[in-house]
């Protein structure tokens, strides 16, 4: 079953709705590109289901989840891990909460569609496994 970004239910993290606040409320005086992002993950979080840490379910991407995704165009599979801005790598894939795949990526669960506008039209990749959850592995203080 697909879900349009627009009307999906997302859940967070008290302590991560935190941390990204504070994101966004630190950049908010940065460039334009930055604004345009900013205001789709306050968009986001706006619509987001507060859970605290122990009680979010293990199937639901947070941030640094480790995440199995496949390209539901190319059938190829990617692994993608979930972080703040100053630890982004696409080298590692290691995705940005602030670029749109990793803002779309937030508060998901296994089995949904993520889908997202580019340039040559829409992405659509379907979480198959959340490899690494901070919160399932007890790693609170990440």
């Amino acid at each position: 079953m697909e879900k349009s970004n627009q009307h999906r239910t997302i859940y967070i993290t008290s302590s991560d709705m935190l941390k990204l606040e504070n994101l966004i409320e630190g950049r908010r005086e940065g460039n334009l590109k930055d604004k345009e992002h900013l205001e789709e993950l306050e968009n986001e979080l706006e619509r987001a289901v507060l859970m605290d840490s122990k009680a979010i379910p293990p199937n639901v991407i947070t941030m640094n989840s480790r995440v199995l995704m496949k390209d539901l165009d190319t059938q190829e599979e990617m692994t993608y891990t979930l972080v703040f801005p100053a630890d982004a790598s696409v080298k590692e894939n290691k995705i940005s909460v602030l670029a749109p795949i990793g803002t779309a990526m937030i508060g998901y669960k296994v089995g949904d569609v993520i889908e997202w506008p580019v340039p040559s039209g829409q992405r659509r990749l379907k979480v198959i496994d959340i490899l690494y959850q901070p919160e399932a592995a007890g790693d609170y203080h990440l």
